[in-house]
């Protein structure tokens, strides 16, 4: 603190630089989505093809990740041998191709607004599997915590105005492998000491991605492509919202690297109300007072888990402090120890 209690310039600079990058995230991930339903909605672009959709962004990011891991040499590879990778990054990149898969095929058939309601969603299923795979302990009032947001995206989902059925499957099935994906990066690389940055995970993932995209590709997609013969590439539409996309992983990369995760899980409730509130008075969808009041219920049950995890965090925090303490404690006290030992040990030698 400076005079007159005012917040010094270094501290300043870090609030300002914080905020910067939670508000590019925000913009980021909102315009890829936004982005997203424009191209896969009939009523708009009118492209529904979700995988070829899809397969453009892992081929548009993964060459990026070359030529800045091996090209430019920006950022620096991870030593990782055959096994691993096959092992543990081939899993988690089937488990990511079929999130991104089914979450793009859901903005063909539900609104914006209704599916960042059912991405409320996501602690409830990492909580879960993280139980059902033992990397979560089950806790009575964490499954109750559980069991609010689920009854508040269910009252939303209730009060849908274009409820699709087949559209909330699909995005029910993506927010279930997207945290599968998340449980098993601690089970396969978290606990083997291997740790991804966005780049490095584009680097090593994205290939992978694109190879499992195109089996279903194949059978699904590519016999309506080759048949729609008025079909001409975009360079600039599928140019841009890749190159979104690709930016989106930036900007994490840069949001949990200096700031926290927890700050990113913030960031990502306002982002939501944001996308509900455009989607509503830009796109015209219908949002119901019962869908609010739904999401709203899910909504408090997200920001208590939130809560709950950065009160985890700071206890865990302050018990490794404190027994930092204690360990310097003690080998000052070792050290004392030993000092008196020496001039005890001078003092009978001259003494004799």
């Amino acid at each position: 603190m400076g005079k007159g209690g005012s917040l010094s310039d270094g501290v300043v600079k870090k609030i300002v630089l914080s905020y910067t990058y939670v508000a590019i995230w925000i913009f980021l991930s909102f315009t890829v989505i936004v982005y997203n339903k424009y191209i896969l909605d009939k009523k708009m672009y009118n492209w529904p093809f979700p995988i070829s959709l899809t397969m453009i962004h892992m081929s548009f990011c993964a060459t990026l990740a070359v030529l800045l891991v091996r090209i430019f040499r920006l950022v620096e590879p991870v030593s990782m041998s055959r096994e691993v990778y096959l092992s543990s990054v081939v899993p988690i990149g089937a488990l990511y191709s079929l999130s991104l898969w089914l979450s793009n095929s859901a903005y063909i058939y539900l609104s914006v607004s209704f599916i960042q309601m059912l991405k409320a969603l996501m602690p409830v299923a990492v909580y879960s599997i993280g139980v059902l795979l033992r990397k979560e302990s089950y806790k009575n009032d964490t499954m109750l915590n559980m069991l609010s947001i689920s009854l508040g995206v269910g009252v939303a989902a209730y009060g849908e105005a274009r409820f699709d059925a087949w559209g909330v499957l699909l995005q029910l099935g993506a927010v279930a492998f997207e945290a599968t994906r998340l449980v098993m990066i601690q089970i396969l690389l978290t606990s083997k000491g291997i740790s991804l940055n966005p780049i490095t995970s584009l680097y090593y993932v994205a290939p992978c991605c694109l190879v499992f995209l195109s089996i279903p590709w194949i059978f699904v997609e590519y016999p309506v492509l080759r048949d729609t013969s008025t079909f001409q590439f975009d360079f600039v539409v599928f140019g841009t919202n890749s190159f979104c996309a690709f930016a989106l992983n930036l900007a994490v990369f840069l949001l949990v690297g200096k700031t926290s995760a927890l700050t990113m899980n913030v960031a990502g409730v306002v982002k939501d109300w944001l996308l509900i509130a455009f989607s509503w008075s830009v796109i015209k969808d219908t949002v119901t007072p019962i869908n609010l009041f739904g999401y709203g219920l899910a909504f408090l049950g997200v920001a208590y888990y939130n809560h709950s995890k950065l009160q985890a965090l700071k206890a865990k925090e302050a018990q490794k402090k404190t027994a930092q303490a204690d360990e310097e404690e003690g080998r000052l006290l070792e050290e004392r120890e030993a000092d008196g030992m020496d001039s005890r040990e001078k003092k009978s030698v001259r003494g004799k």
